[in-house]
């Protein structure tokens, strides 16, 4: 990733599970996010109680569903994570690789090789720790995450973005190859 210096929007993806505490403390999920580099979009994600590669490939559908309602694939489009046994295994890499015709960028550093996504993982967990902590069940942990998701897409102003919310920016800044009919419909 180090010879892309500016990525044009959806150029450039970051994925990494990362584990969530909830029914006060005394349960644990994983949440993999796939996070645009360029719009801050969070473009596809999933919640479950094992990182394994079927929550990977949930979130990469969605993912896949999310951006082609905007008229984009993707074909060429890098997708960059860790060398997780997930990551490195048949099924992801059939799937990114083979179906998505995506091109794969590995961490050499582990976590410090994925700054980007490590970030906005810490962030995201500070952010809404205390909702997670509460959540009584998988299925309310599903739910806040998808709320919370939505509320960083839709409404959560970004200092890279010029204070602007990643779809506000993408709708004002974004050439699509088609217009956008209904945002809410996308992120939900």
């Amino acid at each position: 990733m180090k010879d892309i210096k500016d990525p044009k929007p959806f150029q450039v993806f970051y994925t990494d599970f990362t584990e969530i505490n909830y029914r006060r403390g005394n349960k644990k999920a994983y949440l993999m996010p796939i996070l645009d580099h360029k719009t801050k979009w969070v473009t596809g994600w999933a919640v479950g109680e094992h990182k394994n590669t079927s929550l990977a490939l949930e979130a990469l559908n969605m993912t896949h569903d999310n951006l082609e309602e905007i008229g984009i694939d993707l074909e060429d489009r890098f997708l960059h994570h860790d060398q997780d046994p997930v990551y490195t295994g048949y099924s992801w890499l059939q799937a990114v690789l083979i179906s998505e015709k995506a091109r794969i960028s590995f961490s050499e550093n582990g976590a410090k090789g994925n700054t980007y996504m490590e970030s906005f993982n810490g962030r995201f967990k500070g952010e809404n720790g205390s909702l997670f902590y509460d959540a009584r069940n998988i299925w309310e942990l599903r739910r806040i995450v998808d709320t919370q998701i939505n509320y960083y897409n839709m409404r959560r102003r970004h200092s890279a973005l010029g204070y602007l919310a990643p779809w506000t920016y993408i709708n004002r800044e974004v050439t699509l190859p088609e217009p956008v009919v209904d945002l809410a419909l996308i992120s939900s």
